[in-house]
C-alpha cells in the first residue's frame, strides 16, 4: 500500500512520535523510508542544546553550526529507525520553507505517504503562518498523515 514514506523530522518529540509510527508502517508494508529534516533557527538551537530557542533569537547560527545540529537530528532519526528494526533509505536536508521540502522530497521520490507531528518546534510561528502539517496536507498530491 505505502511503498515509499516520507517523514518530517525537526528534533522535536513529537516529530520522533510520527517517525516511530512510520516506521511501524514500514514494517507492515515494506515501505522505503526517506528523512527529512529543513533546519531552521528554532531546531538548531534545539539541537545545540540551547534552553527555549533563547539562542535562536539572541544570534544567528553560523554555517557549520546549522550543519552539525542538522547532522545530529538525522542522526538521531536514523537511530530510532534502527531500533525499530528499519533502516532510513534517503536523508534530505535543505534549508528552506519545511513544508515546502518536505512536499518536494515526497514529489521526487514518488511517496506514497508523508508522515509529520501535529507540533513540532515552530509552534510561535504557526501561530501566524499556519502549521507546517497543514501546509503539508494542502500543498502534497499523495496521502499525509499528522501524528498527534
Amino acid at each position: 500500500m505505502f511503498r515509499k514514506i516520507v517523514i518530517g523530522l525537526d528534533g522535536s518529540a513529537m516529530s520522533e512520535t510520527a517517525l516511530q509510527m512510520a516506521c511501524d508502517l514500514a514494517g507492515k508494508y515494506g515501505s522505503e523510508l526517506h528523512l527529512v529534516h529543513t533546519p531552521q533557527p528554532q531546531t538548531v538551537a534545539y539541537a545545540m542544546g540551547a534552553v527555549g530557542g533563547y539562542h535562536a533569537v539572541t544570534t544567528m547560527p553560523d554555517p557549520s553550526e546549522v550543519k552539525e545540529a542538522s547532522d545530529k537530528i538525522i542522526n538521531s532519526g536514523k537511530e530510532i529507525a534502527k531500533s525499530m528494526g528499519q533502516t532510513i533509505t534517503h536523508t534530505h536536508s535543505d534549508i528552506g520553507d519545511p513544508a515546502t521540502e518536505i512536499v518536494k522530497v515526497a514529489e521526487n521520490c514518488g511517496a506514497d505517504l508523508i508522515v509529520t507531528g501535529r507540533r513540532g518546534l515552530g509552534t510561535i510561528g504557526s501561530l501566524i503562518q499556519g502549521s507546517t502539517s497543514q501546509k503539508i496536507n494542502h500543498l502534497a498530491k499523495c496521502a499525509c498523515l499528522t501524528v498527534a
